[in-house]
């Protein structure tokens, strides 16, 4: 079968739209806003608790149905990430259940008259030329030509599938383009990850310090209800950020940090610490090594330096530097979450990890802590043994594999041909940054596919497109998550699949069969997932009734005079890394100016709103209602001195004179350095299918021509790229 041109984004014909909307009236979207509006005039003829997927945190959430509609979401009380409560965007579920715009039918690309365009088809057609089409590459190429990308806790079953099948190769853009650099950091000096949830005792810090981490902004659940707590409970918060962000408003001290400096001021601290010797000694006596090494490195960064540097008061910097010393093992360095910026982010996440340690707060009230799962039963799934070759990652330290490293083998062949790439939940265009080698590697691809709910940018450029059906509509695996209070909780369906839409694991299933495994899955979802239930001891019945099963909260700190063992070469927290310096790079972070501006331009800076989860909100309705576009930040005064008005429309142009192919709207405001924008990440969508979503805002993702990669992991930072403004 000859490799199909790509290069025409297919749009869906009005035509086809048309018929494919009429389904849509049963369900009366109006109907949805205004009982959402009016829901205390409503009764529920069932709740049904399950948990969230609007964004990763999977908050449990109570589903409320009438007339088997859902038209409301609450917070589960007894779900130890929700405490009854819900953000935003959670609230706002539903418009991704009735969003008008939902891919309602398997599609195949298919060419007529020269041009292509998708055919609707039936889920068995799409199945077979999908298990055809990769026993065809695999017979020819092996199972390492195909790859894996995902986002989204339904991807389990594919990943079970294609292992069985011997595909070997997965990735999640998470890793290498949001929060690898922390993984490998942490794994580095403790022996561990930091955990997701993060492992980190915030509510019970005293002393606060958020670098670039816009806690209220990522409006991740949990982590806001124990920042608020700490605020309550009289927690100092230090916010360091070019942006006076919303954290930066409940800070003692916001440092508007010169953008791509952050390690530098980091190594003040570490400085100070040592020098005026106001860290935990006896915890670094006892748990660390490399100090002396450690001090060797920072000896330069001096607060007078570090002034010169990040544009921080030495007075500021020392001030705040004797603080971490003053509250010692109750304060805490927030580790971050998207911490791909600049290049440099495994050594800036280093030197955070190296600063709690020498604050004693390992396992200690308000610092770092240790979390535990519900159940450490997994249930068993044959993995192929004669699988295709292992991707290997030319960064020695990636303990996943980088997205933009598929991209780059899929683009060269080298060492072996990646030809076919499975896409589930993730819309590669607006995630991976350099869309110009995104869209050269999809056109080396000999078949794709994309699984997914709305037809994100994606799905336009894919052979078959699968619909899955909402987080609402479906099981998915056990949440068996390691937390501070171990958990077990179940995603259930509150209402019928809509539409010709299925299930991950039902497509899985059907799937797999195709593929020649047809005793991989269960028959039902439910008789795998009470299966693994009765092994913990429970039951599928009692799960779907309390929604969560909880044990009592671990045991989060060490007790005194507890000898600690961690999983590093030397079985201490290493200050100083000897794994690094083998490898070729600093056992001690080093500083390394990042890129300067070009002449008018300004440093594109982006982040997160409460209501927003990237671009996987940006075409809901209900949300969009409390943002419906992106707003580009600019100093009051830069902007007076490139002639901008508040609230005008312009296009942003990088310096690679890449032009955004959207506008934006200027908000002039004193609350940005004045060498830097900002924006919000997941708007600017082209694709005219995203009817709400179309050309609102810009997208970040466009402009980002330039990735700072990561030498140590393969994390891309992409905060080292620049715009300038035009109004044509």
């Amino acid at each position: 079968m000859a490799k199909v041109n790509r290069r025409q984004f297919i749009k869906i014909s009005s035509a086809f739209l048309a018929s494919s909307a009429a389904a849509s009236q049963v369900f009366d979207w109006p109907f949805q806003v205004k009982n959402a509006i009016a829901e205390e005039f409503l009764t529920a003829d069932r709740i049904v608790p399950t948990t969230c997927e609007i964004c990763f945190w999977r908050c449990g959430v109570d589903a409320h149905v009438r007339d088997e509609k859902v038209y409301k979401l609450t917070g589960q009380a007894n779900h130890p990430l929700s405490n009854g409560r819900l953000c935003p965007r959670g609230n706002g579920g539903q418009g991704l259940l009735y969003d008008p715009n939902r891919l309602r039918h398997p599609l195949i690309r298919v060419t007529v008259n020269g041009k292509p365009q998708f055919r609707k088809t039936s889920w068995d057609e799409a199945l077979t030329l999908i298990a055809e089409r990769f026993q065809q590459i695999t017979e020819q190429y092996g199972t390492e030509s195909v790859a894996m990308f995902s986002h989204g806790f339904g991807a389990s079953f594919f990943k079970t599938l294609f292992s069985a099948y011997g595909i070997r190769t997965f990735s999640a853009p998470s890793y290498a383009q949001c929060r690898g650099p922390r993984t490998e950091a942490f794994k580095l000096t403790y022996g561990h990850a930091v955990g997701s949830p993060e492992a980190i005792d915030v509510a019970n810090s005293k002393y606060l310090v958020l670098l670039g981490s816009h806690l209220g902004e990522n409006m991740h659940n949990t982590a806001v209800q124990d920042f608020s707590k700490a605020i309550s409970r009289g927690c100092k918060v230090v916010v360091v950020d070019p942006r006076y962000s919303t954290a930066a408003s409940k800070a003692e001290h916001w440092l508007p940090i010169k953008p791509g400096t952050d390690l530098a001021l980091l190594r003040s601290w570490i400085h100070i610490l040592i020098n005026e010797k106001i860290y935990d000694v006896e915890f670094i006596e006892n748990n660390a090594t490399g100090l002396e090494e450690l001090w060797e490195g920072v000896k330069d960064a001096t607060p007078e330096k570090t002034y010169a540097l990040t544009g921080i008061p030495v007075e500021q910097i020392v001030a705040v530097g004797r603080d971490l010393g003053r509250y010692g093992s109750s304060a805490l360095i927030h580790p971050g979450r998207h911490v791909t910026w600049y290049g440099d982010d495994t050594q800036r996440e280093r030197a955070i990890a190296i600063l709690n340690a020498l604050l004693g707060n390992y396992q200690m009230p308000g610092g770092l802590i240790q979390q535990e799962k519900y159940s450490s039963y997994k249930p068993k799934f044959p993995v192929a043994r004669n699988a295709g070759q292992q991707f290997k990652s030319r960064y020695p330290f990636a303990s996943s594999v980088p997205a933009n490293e598929i991209v780059e083998q899929t683009i060269s062949a080298d060492p072996y041909p990646v030809k076919s790439w499975f896409v589930y939940g993730t819309n590669l265009i607006h995630s991976l940054g350099d869309q110009r080698a995104t869209m050269e590697a999809i056109q080396n691809l000999d078949f794709m596919v994309a699984v997914d709910v709305l037809p994100a940018e994606i799905t336009g450029y894919a052979d078959v497109v699968l619909p899955e059906c909402t987080y609402l509509e479906r099981y998915d695996d056990l949440d068996n998550r390691t937390y501070r209070i171990p958990y077990l909780a179940i995603r259930q369906p509150a209402v019928a699949p809509l539409y010709d839409s299925k299930p991950g694991h039902e497509i899985a299933r059907l799937l797999s069969m195709k593929m020649g495994l047809p005793d991989l899955f269960e028959a039902d979802i439910e008789t795998y997932l009470d299966k693994q239930l009765k092994e913990m001891g429970s039951s599928l019945s009692e799960l779907k009734k309390s929604g969560v099963l909880k044990k009592e909260e671990s045991d989060l700190y060490r007790k005194e005079g507890e000898m600690l063992r961690f999983k590093t070469p030397s079985g201490k927290i290493e200050l100083a890394s000897q794994r690094l310096k083998d490898a070729g790079f600093d056992a001690v972070p080093q500083y390394y100016p990042p890129p300067e501006n070009p002449p008018g331009y300004f440093r594109m800076l982006y982040g997160r709103a409460p209501m927003h989860t990237f671009g996987r909100t940006a075409n809901n309705r209900v949300l969009g209602e409390l943002m419906p576009e992106n707003e580009l930040w600019v100093n009051e005064i830069a902007g007076h001195d490139m002639k901008l008005k508040h609230g005008e429309y312009v296009y942003l142009v990088n310096q690679d004179q890449v032009k955004s192919r959207t506008r934006i709207k200027v908000r002039l405001t004193q609350r940005i350095r004045p060498d830097a924008v900002y924006l919000v990440h997941g708007f600017g969508h082209t694709d005219p299918r995203m009817e709400f979503a179309f050309r609102r805002g810009v997208s970040d993702a466009d402009l980002v021509t330039k990735l700072s990669v990561d030498p140590i992991m393969g994390g891309t930072g992409m905060n080292n790229n620049f715009v300038t403004f035009s109004r044509t």
